[in-house]
C-alpha cells in the first residue's frame, strides 16, 4: 500500500474502536522502523473497554506487524467535534488509565 511506504512519516494514528474500521490486514504493508498507532479505545462512549479484548486485538495486530512497531491510543480526541462528545471528565481518566495499564502489561 502506498500510504505506508511512500508517506515521508515516523508513524501512523489509525481507527480501530468499531466494525467499521476495518480489520489489521492492510499492517502488512507497514515498513519497518515505522510506528502504528491503533486507536482501540473509543471516545464516542463512557464505558471503559475490556482490558483482555484490547489486549487480543494488538495480538491480532502484531500478526501483520511486529509488536514493537506498535502503540495503544484512544482512537480520536475526547472532543472531536464542536460540541465535543458524551464523555464525563472521570471518563475520559478512566480510559486514558485503561490504556496505561494494558500498554504497561503489553509492552512492559
Amino acid at each position: 500500500m502506498a500510504l505506508f511506504s511512500e508517506l515521508n512519516v515516523d508513524g501512523f494514528f489509525l481507527e480501530y474502536d468499531d466494525d467499521r474500521s476495518g480489520g489489521f490486514e492492510p499492517l502488512r504493508f507497514v515498513p519497518p522502523g515505522k510506528m502504528v498507532v491503533l486507536g482501540l479505545v473509543t471516545t464516542k462512549r463512557g464505558e471503559l473497554e475490556d482490558p483482555d479484548v484490547l489486549k487480543r486485538r494488538i495480538e491480532q495486530a502484531a500478526k501483520f506487524v511486529p509488536l514493537d512497531q506498535l502503540c495503544l491510543s484512544p482512537q480520536c480526541g475526547f472532543s472531536s467535534t464542536v460540541e465535543g462528545n458524551v464523555l464525563r471528565y472521570d471518563q475520559e481518566v478512566a480510559k486514558l488509565e485503561l490504556i496505561v495499564r494494558v500498554a504497561h502489561d503489553v509492552w512492559g
